[in-house]
């Protein structure tokens, strides 16, 4: 018999607990497949786009141009150095949880840094998740491998649902801080 712990306590939800409130429909993470189930969070596989920066200095109060291209279902090698945006095939989110990004260990282990900031999901978004993709070594990535993983949080407090400037994204994501400079 194991010890439950109590439940004022409970920080984060296991992955039986997350396909629960998945088919209660309190987690959204569409498409939902079991298998990419583990302990404590779901993996999560990266869609067919990325965007790249096409200026070499990137001012955050300026949109800065970008170009979208799609990986290619052959891979697409980065470049040690290389910085690019992808997202997540699925879509998640919830008005009841606080999901978390976090890298898968074993892409962390090819020196590929995902989401190393930012992996604080405001509740109430719902979307792709956009990841930040470093290369610290060249190496080859491919539409819907298993690169990261989510994670859902109890919160504490009163609940104000995610009403900003990445609210329900499709795809990656560019940097919209230039939003939130005041002229």
């Amino acid at each position: 018999m194991t010890n439950q712990p109590d439940q004022r306590f409970t920080m984060i939800l296991t992955g039986n607990k997350i396909k629960k409130e998945n088919k209660k429909g309190n987690i959204t993470i569409n498409p939902f497949d079991c298998d990419n189930i583990s302990t404590n969070s779901y993996d999560l596989a990266l869609g067919n786009t990325y965007i790249e920066y096409a200026e070499e200095i990137i001012d955050p109060k300026r949109n800065n141009d970008y170009s979208e291209k799609t990986i290619p279902e052959s891979g697409l090698l980065l470049d040690k150095g290389s910085f690019i945006l992808a997202s997540s095939q699925e879509k998640i989110g919830s008005d009841q949880y606080v999901p978390i990004i976090h890298a898968k260990s074993s892409i962390a282990r090819l020196g590929l840094f995902v989401h190393v900031t930012a992996d604080l999901i405001d509740i109430g978004s719902h979307g792709t998740v956009t990841f930040q993709l470093y290369a610290t070594s060249s190496v080859r990535i491919y539409q819907s491998m298993k690169i990261g993983q989510v994670s859902f949080w109890v919160p504490k407090g009163n609940i104000s649902l995610y009403d900003g400037k990445y609210a329900n994204s499709n795809g990656p994501q560019p940097s919209k801080s230039y939003l939130s400079f005041k002229d």
